[in-house]
């Protein structure tokens, strides 16, 4: 069953071009869904959607199988917790403390409970020692951490996140990565999130949909999409670094034509895997 379904949404704002254009797209508990296209291609407007900040002019979305509409909308935002592209934008508390308790301050918790909970998402990010510091004056890396801490808190059964690794430098996206595999596993959270980093997206993604001025392109696993190379640059995106050295490899008859590898690891395992087919002729032909 459809944890997150739209159904034909279509969306202008102010009485201009259509930023979504009779979107349908289904997304089941527990699944990892990069959502990608250009800039203007629809993905932020798809993502307010979800919790209601923005309704469709035409179509239905449901979250948990409720419609996002009327008297549902609180509901529904219980369920969608929202990881803004800038961390900035979302903390505003004089303490991390004070900024990852406000939504279960709102939620009138006990205050016994909300200690408890605040603890349990700072140590689930990685960031319980900060917990009395001012968010203002951490790193873009530590500030990401506290933001994703202070929706966990809430429990949601969905992360929607907004350009996750934007402004990270390498440690940091990469730690992020594993750190939001790690929720998605453990936790059984679904994960929702836009990037261009297209490097991430095979760490990070069950599932690929391609948008382009409001309409969906295309959608599968990384590799069905990536897979479509012309589409892909088109959309004036790239393939993931490693791919692209390999079609390259490809192209110029130093490796066979194939599937393209999508991350390092899947690299690794095609050469290993070429290396010993080499090793192997040659042992055959009677070569040291």
């Amino acid at each position: 069953m459809s944890q997150i379904e739209l159904q034909q949404v279509s969306f202008s704002y102010h009485d201009g071009p259509r930023v979504l254009d009779d979107v349908t797209l289904s997304i089941a508990a527990g699944e990892r869904v990069a959502i990608m296209g250009p800039n203007g291609a629809g993905k932020s407007t798809l993502f307010q959607m979800l919790n209601g900040l923005l309704r469709p002019d035409g179509g239905q979305v449901r979250v948990g199988g409720m419609a996002v509409a009327g008297e549902q909308v609180n509901a529904v935002r219980r369920l969608v917790g929202m990881v803004f592209q800038d961390a900035d934008d979302q903390l505003f508390n004089a303490t991390v403390q004070r900024e990852v308790a406000y939504g279960l301050v709102n939620m009138q918790m006990p205050a016994d409970e909300r200690e408890e909970r605040v603890r349990w998402a700072l140590d689930l990010v990685g960031m319980t020692r900060f917990i009395d510091k001012t968010p203002f004056n951490l790193s873009g890396g530590e500030k990401k951490r506290i933001a994703l801490a202070s929706v966990l808190a809430m429990r949601p059964a969905i992360l929607v996140l907004d350009e996750p690794t934007n402004a990270l430098d390498p440690k940091g996206a990469s730690n992020l990565v594993s750190l939001l595999n790690d929720i998605n596993r453990d936790l059984g959270i679904t994960l929702v999130f836009s990037t261009h980093d297209v490097d991430i997206v095979p760490l990070l993604a069950d599932r690929v949909v391609l948008m382009h001025q409001g309409r969906l392109r295309a959608e599968g696993t990384p590799a069905q999409v990536f897979g479509q190379k012309t589409l892909i640059r088109e959309m004036d995106l790239r393939l993931p670094r490693v791919a692209h050295l390999a079609e390259i490899l490809m192209r110029d008859g130093l490796i066979p034509a194939g599937d393209l590898p999508l991350s390092i690891g899947e690299a690794r395992a095609m050469l290993m895997k070429l290396l010993q087919l080499d090793t192997c002729a040659c042992c055959a032909s009677g070569k040291r």
